[in-house]
């Protein structure tokens, strides 16, 4: 499905990535791990085509979309809730939820992504006519989700979709990332807290100053520098 290699990414003259290479299959959970400014966000924006590599690959479906145009991308299939969330303030829940349905007019109703996104996150059902900026920060990454997946997406990239939240509601997000996996959906995930990574995700790499330092199942025996930057003890 999606399939990165060598991606070398500079921002205003920085090098941000460094030659990672990471893929992921249909009905996958691959997470991203490591600390703030270590690159993860940058590969997702990249991913995207909000940055260009210097070099590298980006393939999707087998075909090259490094360097497409942001909205190209999305057509293909290609979801992605960022960090900040990003919603819409002046709109209602349900107004944003229903923007992505206009992005990616092919494949199934608009109708049938929206019903799937409130049964996935039904507690936004009851806030659908609220206004962007009268949600708590959880209620809003719960809607930044449902909106990348009523883009009908068959890959879905979430940006740090834990940080910052309330117990009250990790598990309603844990349960749709899991919901997402017995849909088909391809699921990359980044993560500076290892402890919100699922048991059942099938890969993860570790990010470190803009490279891949490892890659294996959640819970392996990590080496020591690695184990060191998952746990942000050094």
């Amino acid at each position: 499905m999606l399939k990165i290699e060598q991606l070398v990414v500079d921002i205003q003259s920085s090098r941000i990535l460094r030659g990672i290479s990471l893929e992921i299959g249909a009905g996958e959970l691959v997470c991203l791990v490591g600390r703030n400014g270590a690159g993860k966000t940058t590969t997702f924006r990249t991913v995207m085509g909000f940055l260009q590599p210097v070099s590298g690959s980006v393939r999707f479906d087998g075909g090259e979309i490094a360097g497409r145009p942001t909205h190209r991308i999305a057509r293909l299939g290609v979801g992605y809730a960022p960090e900040e969330s990003q919603v819409f303030g002046d709109l209602s829940v349900a107004e944003n939820i229903e923007l992505s349905t206009w992005t990616r007019p092919q494949g199934r109703s608009p109708r049938e992504r929206i019903d799937l996104a409130y049964e996935i996150f039904p507690k936004l059902r009851q806030y659908a006519a609220r206004g962007g900026n009268q949600l708590s920060g959880g209620e809003r990454k719960m809607v930044s989700i449902a909106r990348a997946l009523t883009l009908d997406p068959r890959l879905l990239l979430l940006d740090e979709p834990f940080e910052g939240l309330s117990p009250a509601i990790i598990p309603s997000i844990g349960d749709g990332i899991a919901q997402f996996r017995r849909l088909g959906l391809g699921v990359l995930m980044a993560e500076s807290n290892v402890h919100h990574i699922p048991e059942d995700a099938d890969r993860l790499y570790v990010l470190e100053r803009g490279e891949i330092i490892w890659h294996g199942k959640p819970g392996e025996t990590y080496p020591p520098e690695v184990l060191r930057v998952i746990t942000g003890s050094a």
